[in-house]
Order: C-alpha cells, then sequence, then structure tokens
C-alpha cells in the first residue's frame, strides 16, 4: 500500500519541533534560543512559538540562566521501558487538553492492517462521544475519520478497502457510490479538514486532519452534536492548528 502523503501545516511544524528537540538534546548542559536558531536557520518568531509548545508538552525545559534542556516527557518516551504507557498518557494528555480547547469529543485514529482504527478518544458529559452504532472499521465511506485515513491511501489502496467493506447507507446523507467517493477523496485538499455531516449518524458532525507519521497514516478528529454545526469549521480549524503536538508525539 502506498502513502498519497503530501506535507501539511502540522507535519512541518512538527519537523521543525523535531528539528529543534534535536538541536537541544546535543547540548546536554543547555542552548540558548539564539544558538537554536543558529543551528536550525528557524526564525524568531517561528522559534519562539516552537519551544512555548515543547515547554507546554514537557519535551524542553528552561533552566535558571534562560538556556533550554530536554524535559521529562522527552525522557519518558525516549526510554526503551515503558514507552508505550508513556505514550498513550501523554497523548492522553495531549486529547484532554484539546477537547477541552476546542469544546468537542476528539479522536486519534490510524489505519492498520488494512482497517479503521480509533485508537485513543478524549470526551466529557458537555462533549459526549460518538456512539458507534455501526464498526468504524465498516463505515469508513460515512466517517471523517475513514474518509481521511482512505484520503491519504493511493487509488489501489482506497479501491482495495471499498472492495472489502459494502457501501451501507447509514442516513439519507450517507454516500453510497464508490466513484463518487473516489472523486471526492481524489479531489480533496491534504490541509483542509474532511467533514461529515450526519453521514454516519442523525444528529452528529465530525471533522478530521491528517497526522502521518512515517509509513502510518492516521488523523486527528472532532465530534459535535448537530445543533453545534455551526462551530463545526471553527472548531476543526483549531484542531487542525492544533494537531503538531500529537504528530510530534507520535514521530519522536
Amino acid at each position: 500500500m502506498a502513502l498519497k502523503h503530501e506535507p501539511t501545516a502540522p507535519y512541518h511544524s512538527a519537523q521543525d519541533a523535531l528539528r529543534v528537540l534535536e538541536t537541544v538534546a546535543r547540548h546536554s548542559t543547555g542552548v540558548t534560543d539564539t544558538e537554536i536558531t543558529r543551528h536550525t536557520g528557524l526564525g524568531t518568531e517561528r522559534l519562539t512559538t516552537l519551544l512555548r509548545m515543547l515547554r507546554r508538552e514537557g519535551y524542553v525545559e528552561q533552566v535558571t540562566d534562560g538556556a533550554y534542556v530536554t524535559g521529562a516527557a522527552l525522557a519518558r518516551l525516549g526510554s526503551a521501558h515503558g514507552r508505550d504507557r508513556a505514550l498513550h498518557d501523554h497523548l492522553q494528555h495531549t486529547l484532554d487538553r484539546l477537547r477541552d480547547s476546542v469544546g468537542a469529543a476528539v479522536y486519534i485514529s490510524r489505519y492498520v492492517d488494512g482497517e479503521v482504527r480509533v485508537t485513543q478518544y478524549a470526551d466529557s458529559p458537555a462533549t459526549p462521544a460518538v456512539n458507534e452504532w455501526v464498526d468504524f472499521r465498516c463505515s469508513a465511506h460515512a466517517t471523517a475519520v475513514g474518509k481521511s485515513l482512505l484520503g491519504q491511501l493511493d487509488h489501489n489502496g482506497r479501491r482495495d478497502h471499498l472492495a472489502r467493506h459494502r457501501m451501507a447507507r447509514l442516513t439519507s446523507r450517507t454516500i453510497t457510490s464508490d466513484k463518487l467517493l473516489l472523486s471526492r477523496l481524489e479531489s480533496q485538499p491534504p490541509t483542509v479538514p474532511v467533514l461529515d455531516l450526519q453521514e454516519y449518524a442523525v444528529g452528529t458532525v465530525c471533522a478530521a486532519v491528517p497526522i502521518t507519521a512515517g509509513a502510518t497514516v492516521g488523523c486527528l478528529a472532532l465530534s459535535l452534536p448537530v445543533e453545534h454545526a455551526h462551530r463545526l469549521r471553527q472548531a476543526a480549524d483549531a484542531l487542525n492548528r492544533n494537531a503538531a503536538p500529537v504528530l510530534l508525539s507520535l514521530a519522536i
């Protein structure tokens, strides 16, 4: 399976953040922002934004003389022992914060062994998760998550998935034509969130943005009750702007 990979803004942010982390890690006694700029070539404003994000995520810390050193979160994720647990916990903390900032349930999904899998999510009584009334593995054609993941595959990968999963009509808005779905996936810009406007479930709207790390296709998504549909695009834009920390955690 080949990926139809086109870098998005979160991808570029994560790549730049990795360059900053690598520079900090090489200087065990600390490195100043001026030195980081010289080593990475990043502009001052850009670097300030990235360092703020890296400090919030616990990847770097600022010591008394203003220099930066690697943080505790990076040490936990860099350890062979317990890394999976540390990654899960760190991602959950990030998702919880993202849920509260965008005011919606949020999800991480991956395309693994030819199937859609929601691997983690954060909801609350005020921001309930989607009721999975039809298995997400069988309904990629109708969900924002599924369409985002399929959109990151090449044409043959998409056709293979649709050949294995019948496109059932779940609501009156569900696309059941593979020709129409493939056409829409082909024309979907990678920088624009994929939407589900009551295609999977009546009463729910969703959005998803790609967070592909390496050879594994992934996405970050949110869901809202239909009475909050007027907030969907604004929330989706906020989700896209804040996807870099999730992508960075998966890439470390």
